[in-house]
């Protein structure tokens, strides 16, 4: 029977921590681009309000786990 492997990019994005929560970063801040002046891009206030840990949604915990072999 082969090893339970988690998945690695679940593994790198997704970290739980000593009670058993999901934690994820919150989407749009990982963009180069984050500070361009373009309106479409965002800027500091922007990055600033996104900065954070944020739960996994209930609904996503369930193939999180599986994803992570938990």
């Amino acid at each position: 029977m082969p090893k339970m492997k988690p998945h690695r990019s679940a593994k790198k994005n997704i970290k739980v921590t000593s009670s058993g929560k999901l934690m994820r970063l919150r989407a749009g801040r990982k963009s180069g681009a984050a500070f361009a002046s373009a309106p479409t891009t965002g800027s500091r206030k922007k990055h600033n309000r996104l900065q954070g840990e944020v739960e996994v949604a209930k609904a996503d915990r369930k193939r999180m786990k599986s994803l992570l072999g938990r």
